[in-house]
């Protein structure tokens, strides 16, 4: 039977990775949703007028946009599809589109319910993180306090 933490990581991975699979065909095709998608192209506009930097790099809010919604899709199908630490990637980098993101909203001067959902997946993702980070630490923790009490046994058969 799996484990809790188990059970816990494979439902995050799944539920974020079609979140952002989902966010992220909307930034990069009407198909899904037309008023969301041209809502997406709006937003865009506004953070790149706020950051007049990325005008010269020759950063459109095209690109912007196509960029971080791309980096959603491919990310979101890794956590969602493929096992390891791939995920663990993914995961790290999603949380730096959400942490830019919420940099844009802030920028822009957005109220708290046009960022809010970006806020709730970063610490959702966060979560994920630091829940799949634990597991893999927790048997070398228990590996060395094995051996730490197999020497302490050791220690007292001498001693008697």
């Amino acid at each position: 039977m799996a484990s809790p933490r188990t059970i816990t990581i494979v439902a995050l991975s799944f539920a974020l990775g079609l979140f952002f699979v989902f966010m992220g065909t909307i930034k990069l095709t009407p198909r899904l949703s037309k008023d969301a998608y041209n809502e997406m192209k709006r937003a865009y506009k506004s953070y790149a007028k706020a950051l007049p930097g990325l005008k010269k790099i020759g950063v459109s809010s095209v690109l912007l946009r196509k960029i971080i919604g791309t980096l959603e899709v491919s990310c979101g199908v890794v956590l969602t599809l493929v096992p390891g630490k791939p995920k663990d990637v993914a995961n790290f980098l999603l949380l730096l589109v959400m942490l830019a993101v919420l940099f844009f909203h802030q920028l822009v001067g957005d109220p708290l319910k046009r960022y809010a959902h970006a806020l709730v997946f970063g610490i959702l993702l966060t979560c994920r993180l630091l829940i799949a980070r634990q597991s893999d630490d927790r048997p070398e923790r228990e590996e060395s306090r094995e051996a730490q009490v197999g020497a302490q046994e050791k220690n007292k058969v001498k001693l008697s």
